[in-house]
């Protein structure tokens, strides 16, 4: 599904060189769930950015599907964005005049989506998450742990290929970030491929697999045990 190969990322200030990634190589099977963890500054945030197609390496190669990402341009690469990625952020990205319906049927607007199958698929997605009576109602209107709901929703709307999560419990509490991962995980077990961004160890414990990046470098990985707490809800 994933592979980078040699993956660099360098960015320069003025005369100053700052390298975020330095040669990282892994492969991400399809129907993975991998967590990415490290301290602040130790890449994973980048590395996540450039499987999203939202940066690109300085040098190395980036696999996706076996097309390499990395050699496309950028009409090209917002293609790969809208279809095969879904993207769950911290804060949420809502537009907060629109309602539910309305902000999950934006990926599919952009991807020239007829009106009667994004609402079909809109409330498919809402179902999955929970939500469907929520659909009329605003983001103001929910709360935060409803509100991240949505943001899975609308990352599931166009059917990507893999879901890419940057810290999507770093502002809920431990209640609703107990039932967000709870929708991650039935979503793991449905075949989704998932990479998800997070420094809180018992959130990494519901992947199967922990990447640790340090100074822009990954290295080592985990294979997390079977927790019956975490794998039954």
């Amino acid at each position: 599904m994933i592979t980078v190969k040699q993956l660099t990322k360098v960015y320069q200030s003025g005369k100053i060189s700052f390298p975020a990634l330095k040669e990282v190589s892994v492969a991400i099977e399809k129907g993975e769930f991998v967590a990415v963890m490290g301290p602040s500054g130790s890449g994973k945030s980048t590395f996540l950015n450039i499987l999203g197609c939202l940066d690109r390496p300085t040098s190395g190669s980036y696999f996706l599907e076996n097309s390499e990402v990395s050699l496309l341009n950028e009409d090209e690469l917002a293609r790969v964005r809208n279809q095969k990625i879904g993207f769950v952020f911290q804060t949420f990205n809502l537009l907060p005049r629109l309602n539910i319906l309305r902000n999950i049927e934006l990926p599919m607007i952009y991807a020239g989506t007829p009106a009667k199958e994004r609402r079909q698929r809109t409330q498919e997605v809402l179902n999955q998450v929970g939500l469907l009576e929520w659909a009329g109602h605003r983001p103001p209107e929910i709360s935060g742990g409803e509100r991240q709901r949505v943001a899975i929703a609308r990352a599931l709307v166009n059917q990507p290929n893999v879901i890419l999560a940057d810290e999507p419990t770093g502002n809920l509490d431990s209640h609703a970030s107990t039932e967000v991962m709870t929708i991650f995980k039935k979503l793991h077990r449905q075949g989704t491929t998932i990479v998800l961004v997070t420094h809180e160890q018992e959130i990494a414990a519901y992947a199967r697999r922990i990447l640790f990046f340090r100074d822009g470098q990954l290295i080592k990985e985990e294979i997390t045990p079977v927790s019956p707490e975490v794998n039954n809800q």
